[in-house]
């Protein structure tokens, strides 16, 4: 009889349906944490195709989604700032022949680009401002011919026609000291008209956004 009082006392004392419910949360929560990390894995081996050194046919679809996953954490909502909303508009497309890695470093370093063109323009916005117009990030593919067109295009500050044309020459950044090379438009420039055979352009004008549009072949005629 003490023992059954006393482990009722305890019982009480350490509330073990609290202790019960929170470790449901706990476990739900460990669930959905493992969930994320399978899937960032498999994110980053997409991105990366390093174990192919040859051009391969991939869903282009899927390689944005998994650059659009791992860069999530820049794309999510800070303690004073909403999220950046992320609008796609994928066509069915079919295989694309292309080296998958180099192309999603590509989609990497125009998106990152955006990014952060949206947070300079978030930071000259009040609450309110961007309240009502949401920084955005469009994403479109389509079939043209025998071309597949990529176009990114972001509501940002836009890009002067003076600046416009220096984008793609290496090691040439508007932005601050130790934040950027410069090289990145100038890699994506290489790897989409050069390893790929394709074009690569910007739309812009200051206060009206940027949009870079890149077109590929279906197959590439060339072999390495």
């Amino acid at each position: 009889m003490i023992k059954f009082f006393r482990s009722h006392i305890e019982i009480k004392i350490i509330d073990l349906e609290f202790l019960t419910q929170d470790l449901s949360k706990l476990l739900d929560s460990m669930e959905k944490g493992a969930d994320r990390i399978r899937k960032i894995v498999l994110s980053l081996r997409t991105f990366s195709h390093l174990d192919e050194a040859d051009y391969k046919e991939v869903d282009i679809d899927e390689g944005i989604d998994s650059t659009l996953l791992i860069l999530e954490h820049r794309l999510n909502a800070k303690s004073d700032l909403p999220n950046i909303q992320v609008i796609k508009e994928y066509a069915n497309l079919p295989k694309v022949e292309c080296y998958a890695g180099q192309i999603n470093q590509v989609f990497f370093n125009i998106l990152t680009n955006a990014i952060d063109a949206l947070e300079e323009r978030n930071k000259q916005y009040s609450i309110q401002e961007i309240q009502q117009s949401p920084a955005q990030i469009r994403i479109r593919t389509e079939i043209n011919n025998n071309q597949v067109a990529i176009k990114i295009a972001d509501n940002g500050p836009g890009i002067p026609d003076e600046i416009k044309d220096l984008i793609f020459d290496p090691f040439f950044t508007t932005k601050p000291v130790g934040k950027g090379t410069g090289l990145g438009m100038s890699i994506s420039y290489q790897i989409v008209t050069k390893n790929h055979g394709g074009t690569f352009e910007c739309i812009s004008s200051p206060g009206k956004g940027a949009e870079f549009v890149i077109e590929i072949p279906l197959k590439q005629r060339f072999k390495s």
